[in-house]
């Protein structure tokens, strides 16, 4: 009997083996990198489910049929979480070479459907010393250009006019976590004027959540962001400087509206633009960039701060809290990047928005004077956190020279500059 119980077992275990042979060879392998052709496909982090290897950088490069654009959806998403994705990140680009990127991700946050303004797309996952997650799986499929459904939006439009919409127009509100990027297009000699003609994007003063970002060019570049827009009412007329324009339309996971429908005509290069729309939808506030040899006699006064918060709000044009996460010496000057804490007074600040976190370029004129630390995001171990007020130069970089106010912030200046937000200069 045990013998014959033992050949039982010894089948059952073969049959065992068998299934779980079958089962791991229906289970897809993810390697680093590759060129990945075809109509749809699964793309995964090396190892993935397992914890994605340190120090690697590997690139995908999507190519669907020709005359149909890459549809890409993130299924799971988990690596190292920062503010501003500085060490282990997923890149996705339109294209194979010098494409506009469509966004870098990190965390857990898993963008809406990235569409490609191409038959290629990029993925490129880059990877520090010290890792922490499982990576990302991901899904592709090919798409008609002008397709539109619940699921993405954008593309590329190079026809002498169109219209573009957030997903779900008009039936019902759009879905929150969504990505659209409209690339548009025109021949060489003409320029781009772009019309809203409905507006429904979730209110907020700063426009921090769901937004419409419009930029010269072909890529997301707050150097050349013409405006950034939210709320019931739809902007100005926009018109471009030279023959490409980008619109692209943000939706976190939260609240969501009606959206928008908007239209574009290409136009003559020499044709007339009457109407100049506001950089932001809050109240424009007048750029006086300071001059650089102003800014070098500026250095060799002594060092004092003058004023008060209240003395130097309504002189200012913008009014923030933050943390120095970079600072760079070039010249007599500091180039920092500022993680936002809050925002008083935007005026026509370049604010950059990944996630719930707002950062911005700001330039120190004299690297001593008012001299700032670079501190940290570390929640148990937090840096130097400032009061900046200061004017906006034409690229929507904040300017800070020893006569403006700069301030260590602390927990009793919030009282304060709660009460100044609210003041009318």
């Amino acid at each position: 009997m045990w013998r014959v119980c033992g050949v039982v077992c010894a089948c059952c275990l073969a049959l065992l083996a068998q299934d779980c042979s079958a089962q791991s060879q229906r289970r897809p392998s993810f390697t680093c990198g590759g060129n990945i052709t075809g109509q749809t496909g699964i793309i995964g982090s090396q190892g993935y489910p397992g914890v994605y290897p340190p120090n690697t950088k590997c690139v995908w490069r999507i190519t669907v049929p020709e005359g149909k654009v890459v549809v890409l959806t993130f299924r799971f998403l988990d690596l190292e979480n920062d503010s501003l994705c500085r060490y282990d990140y997923v890149d996705v680009y339109s294209g194979h070479v010098n494409g506009q990127r469509l966004g870098r991700f990190c965390g857990t946050f898993k963008p809406g459907a990235l569409v490609s303004t191409s038959n290629k797309m990029t993925l490129q996952m880059v990877s520090d010393a010290n890792t922490a997650g499982s990576g990302f799986l991901s899904v592709f499929s090919a798409a008609q250009p002008n397709e539109r459904g619940d699921q993405y939006c954008g593309g590329r439009l190079d026809k002498p006019s169109g219209t573009f919409k957030t997903p779900n127009w008009p039936d019902r509100d759009y879905p929150a976590g969504v990505t659209c990027s409209w690339h548009i297009v025109a021949p060489k000699n003409q320029i781009i004027e772009v019309k809203f003609e409905k507006f429904d994007v979730e209110r907020d003063n700063y426009c921090r959540y769901d937004h419409v970002s419009i930029f010269n060019g072909g890529e997301i570049n707050d150097a050349r962001r013409i405006g950034k827009y939210c709320g019931d009412s739809p902007p100005a007329p926009v018109f471009s400087e030279g023959n490409q324009l980008l619109v692209h339309f943000l939706s976190d996971l939260s609240l969501t509206a009606d959206g928008f429908i908007g239209h574009y005509k290409f136009r003559p290069k020499k044709f007339s633009i009457t109407t100049t729309p506001p950089p932001t939808t809050t109240q424009p506030v007048t750029t006086r960039p300071i001059p650089l040899k102003y800014s070098v006699d500026l250095c060799r006064q002594k060092c004092k701060r003058r004023g008060t918060l209240e003395s130097n709000f309504c002189s200012s044009n913008f009014v923030i809290t933050g943390t120095v996460i970079s600072a760079v010496t070039r010249g007599g000057s500091v180039h920092a990047t500022v993680s936002i804490i809050n925002v008083y007074k935007e005026g026509n600040l370049a604010i950059q928005q990944a996630g719930k976190t707002m950062s911005t370029k700001m330039v120190i004129l004299c690297k001593k004077c008012p001299f700032v630390r670079r501190g940290s995001l570390c929640v148990t171990s937090p840096g130097l956190n400032y009061i900046f007020m200061g004017h906006v130069d034409e690229e929507g970089r904040g300017k800070v020279g020893p006569h403006h106010f700069v301030l260590a912030f602390k927990s009793k200046n919030q009282k304060a500059l709660s009460v100044l937000k609210n003041k009318r200069c």
